[in-house]
This record gives structure tokens, sequence and C-alpha cells, in this order.
């Protein structure tokens, strides 16, 4: 742990993972900061984390958002309380209602019975409302109503129920135009940044590249049940000079694309051509008829890269399904789904499957 004995962050050191400073936030989430506009993200939280006021998280995608927005809970007063996440772009709006506020019996077909929303649950704890740039606006209104009152009603219900949430919202929309737009309410806005921080891209902190690749290498590798992969000198210039769009997400996807194929010199195309994994990943099959339609070859092709990727993690972990599971990313019980799709023969008949590849067949992961 890179904390001293008060709670504050230790930045001593220069040189390999000590210039890395990290804090475990639990549920396999980490604190990573080894630039110096990262650490002064890291004193800001230390100063705001105990002030009880709502926070912007602005940045774009896979910068770390939920990560901060962890690290202000942990950081604070209600450490020890609920940390409740909702994604606000993932759920229709009646549906991210409910979720929110709960619902009584009957407020809609199939409310059988009353359900407690997000916020009741969250009492006393954080709630982190990520994409809020994508919320509704019909909902920012009575979001508002929480921030203002700290009560609200339940879908369907009359009664006013009061809570204590701290409320964290993330987006990585650009609020000047989504206000111009009337996407975002000006109301809720000025209400929530009370503090606003602004996460930069990897691409602005590229001393944290070469240390976070390390750092993702040692964690995903004791996850996985990996052996780490080396790095070479290639790899690490690529990685440097690489603008990752999707930021540390895109980086920790790289690495366990490194873990599962056990190199990284195989991945060395989707840096150095410049337009990341949508090309450099490109699986190639002999065969198939030219005047097959798009869809029937890409369903072909993914059918295939699958079914070879669920084969050679199998020979791989001795088909110990649970930990060829872990490998592809995927639920033990999905992967049982899979085998039974594509008729995977016992172990002896797919090992030997498997020795048929063809050397350097790329093989697809999740990202």
């Amino acid at each position: 742990m890179s904390t001293n004995s008060t709670g504050k962050f230790d930045f001593g050191g220069t040189n390999g993972f000590s210039a890395l400073v990290c804090e475990d936030l639990g549920d396999g989430y980490a604190f990573a900061a080894g630039s110096a506009v990262m650490r002064r993200l890291a004193r800001h939280v230390e100063q705001i984390a105990g002030i009880e006021v709502p926070v912007l998280l602005l940045g774009e995608s896979g910068v770390g958002k939920e990560v901060a927005a962890r690290l202000i809970h942990k950081r604070s007063p209600r450490c020890h309380r609920p940390f409740f996440k909702v994604n606000c772009a993932a759920l229709p709006a009646d549906l991210l209602e409910s979720e929110l506020f709960g619902f009584e019996q009957g407020a809609f077909t199939g409310a059988v019975r009353s359900k407690p929303g997000k916020f009741e649950l969250c009492n006393k704890g954080t709630i982190f409302l990520d994409e809020i740039g994508e919320m509704p606006t019909t909902l920012q209104a009575k979001l508002l109503q929480v921030l203002e009152d700290q009560q609200f009603c339940r879908l369907g219900g009359r009664a006013l129920i009061q809570v204590d949430v701290r409320i964290i919202a993330a987006t990585n929309v650009e609020i000047g135009k989504a206000l111009a737009n009337r996407q975002f309410r000006q109301d809720l806005y000025y209400r929530l940044n009370a503090v606003t921080l602004q996460l930069p891209p990897l691409r602005e902190r590229r001393e944290e590249i070469v240390p976070l690749l390390h750092y993702f290498m040692d964690n995903l590798a004791a996850r996985l049940g990996r052996p780490r992969v080396a790095f070479t000198r290639e790899v690490l210039d690529a990685c440097q000079a690489y603008n990752w769009p999707g930021n540390v997400r895109e980086l920790q996807n790289f690495v366990k694309r490194c873990l599962v194929l056990g190199s990284c010199d195989v991945n060395l195309a989707e840096l150095t051509d410049g337009h990341g994994p949508a090309v450099g990943n490109v699986i190639e099959f002999p065969g198939g008829p030219l005047g097959a339609d798009l869809k029937t070859m890409v369903r072909e092709l993914k059918a295939r890269a699958e079914l070879k990727a669920i084969q050679q993690a199998l020979a791989q972990e001795q088909w110990n399904r649970p930990r060829a599971a872990r490998v592809l990313g995927i639920s033990t019980k999905a992967l049982l789904h899979k085998m039974r799709q594509y008729g995977i023969a016992p172990a002896v008949e797919a090992a030997s499957a498997v020795e048929k590849l063809a050397p350097g067949t790329m093989v697809p992961s999740e990202t």
C-alpha cells in the first residue's frame, strides 16, 4: 500500500514501481497515480472527501471516473457505509426511475410487491451516478429534488422518504454542448458541480503508461492464474507512442490479450498501425465463398474464432473449466453452454483439435 500511517498518499520514490502510487479500493478496483496531474488529483480527493458536497467527475471514457468516485468514498466518513453505482445510460427512463427511487405495489404491471430503490438502500452512503449526461431531463428534475431536499417519493407512492446520501456523478459528454442543447438541466448542473474534477486522458500522462503496464500485468496474471508475459523494448516503445483512445481501460484490455495469447508481440500491430484493436485483432480464416452475404460471413468467422478460443483455453488449463472460463472472461455456466453449442468433445479430442491450430492464430478476447 502506498499510503503512510496518516492515510495520506506518499509520493516518495522516482524509479520503478515506487513512482506509481497505488491504493486498493476493493472489489477489484485500485487507484494508481504516477504523474504530476494524477498526484494532484489525489490531493484534491483528500481535500474534498470529508466535505459533504456533491462531486462531478468529467473525462473521456475509460479514464477512471469510477475509480475516482470509489476513492472519494473510501476517504470519506461514509467509507463504512454502502457505495452503489448506477449506470444512467444502461436503462430506459422508466426502469431507471424505479431503480433509483423504488416503487410501490401496483405502480405498474408486474409490480406485485413494493421495492426500495438505490437511494433508500444507500442511506448514509454514497451513490455514484455514471453517465449522468444520458439521464432523461424528466428524471433529472426528480434527482434535483433529492439533491436539494434529500427526500423523494417511490414510483406510484405518495409518502415522502427522507435519505442521507452523498451523490457523485460522472459523464463523458461535453457539458457546455449538453447545456446549450437542453439535454442537461442547468439547475441540476449547478447543483452537482459544487466540486468538479477533470480526469485527464492517458495520452496526457504518458509517464504512467509503462508503470501501468507492469501493474496490470502483475495483477491480472495473479487474478487469471496465468504466467507473467515479458514486455519487449519494441512493445514498450509502441505503447509509449500509441495514443490510447480508450485510455486506461484499453491499456488494461491490451494486457489481458497479452496474457491470453502468452505474448505481447502478436498485439504489436494494433499499436503500430494507429487504429487499435479493431484493426490489429482481425482474424483471417481460409475458405468461404466470396458470394456469401456479409452477415453470414461475419457469423461464421465469429463462430470459428469463438470455438478455437474455447478449445485453446481448455487445453491450456488441462480442462479445468472454471479456470478456462476465467481465462476467457466468462462465467463457468456460459462456458458449459458454449461447449454444448459447439459440440466440443472430451478432453482427448479437444486437445488434439487444439494441436492442429495454425501457429500464430489470433484468438479473440474480452474487450
